[in-house]
């Protein structure tokens, strides 16, 4: 009976987070490790059904470049990166949108429906809902920069009740363009404060942001980021993480969210308690 007793103050204490966060739109960027394993996979969905459940209404932008690369490597094509970011040529164009628009974004949206959530995949091609221009041809190629979010695509999707899955392809301005490959954590942003989110959350594997002692720092202001990417205590991968935060902060999104995708239910913990799990972003 004790277990029951305490099943039921777990729901109460949630109770004040569903009813603060409840007709709200959430931003998921969903990659790492929830992304790939079968495990982690099968939390992901419950943790988006209960979401979509309490009538919170979740969108998610979803990454895939392990896949990416290693189609690239079956099938003999050379791949670079530069600075961090993949060199899309027009033949890696076309398995990036083959394993993006549609081996992964078929997966999540099938293992989202198989849990009744109802869930539609597109990609900012898709009533070119997502334009972009080349971030550097020359450089990177056909890897772009967004130039500008249809947010009513989205948020008649959401208004429909359903939840949209989105692969971040760009439709290019010109006809017959090939598209763009978008970096998917940047994508995440423009769509959230394109559709007016209240909550931007990113899976990772790491716990959040750390202090040079490794401490997770479980809030900063964008004062504080800026003066820890100066010192290099956020370096490499987690800076692109922070600069795809404070595009959303300044974009209008009241908190952006970096937590460890690799801990189960991860996104309940950091919406529904008040301790959180990883590091909140915030004006």
């Amino acid at each position: 009976m004790q277990a029951k007793i305490e099943t039921v103050k777990t729901l109460l204490d949630a109770l004040p987070f569903i009813r603060e966060f409840r007709k709200e739109i959430v931003v998921i960027k969903y990659g790492g490790s929830a992304q790939t394993s079968p495990q982690l996979k099968e939390k992901f969905a419950e943790d988006i059904l209960l979401m979509h459940l309490v009538g919170i209404k979740p969108v998610i932008i979803h990454g895939g470049g392990k896949k990416i690369t290693d189609m690239l490597e079956a099938l003999k094509i050379d791949t670079k990166f530069i600075d961090g970011q993949r060199v899309t040529t027009k033949e890696t164009m076309r398995i990036v949108e083959m394993i993006l628009s549609g081996e992964i974004n078929k997966e999540i949206v099938s293992l989202l429906n198989s849990y009744d959530a109802k869930a539609i995949g597109i990609s900012g091609k898709d009533a070119h809902f997502i334009t972009a221009k080349p971030k550097d041809f020359a450089k990177w190629g056909l890897t772009g920069n967004i130039t500008n979010v249809k947010d009513d695509v989205v948020l008649n999707l959401v208004k429909d009740g359903f939840i949209p899955v989105i692969a971040p392809i760009a439709a290019g301005e010109e006809m017959g363009h090939p598209g763009f490959n978008i970096n998917a954590d940047l994508c995440a942003s423009y769509v959230a404060k394109a559709i007016g989110a209240n909550k931007i959350i990113f899976l990772t594997d790491t716990e959040g942001v750390l202090d040079d002692k490794k401490n997770l720092l479980s809030s900063l202001t964008k004062t504080e980021v800026e003066k820890l990417k100066t010192n290099g205590v956020i370096h490499g991968g987690m800076v692109p993480k922070v600069d795809a935060c404070l595009e959303a902060i300044d974009g209008g999104v009241a908190k952006a969210h970096i937590i460890d995708g690799r801990l189960e239910h991860s996104m309940l913990l950091e919406l529904f308690t008040s301790e959180g799990v990883g590091t909140q972003i915030v004006k």
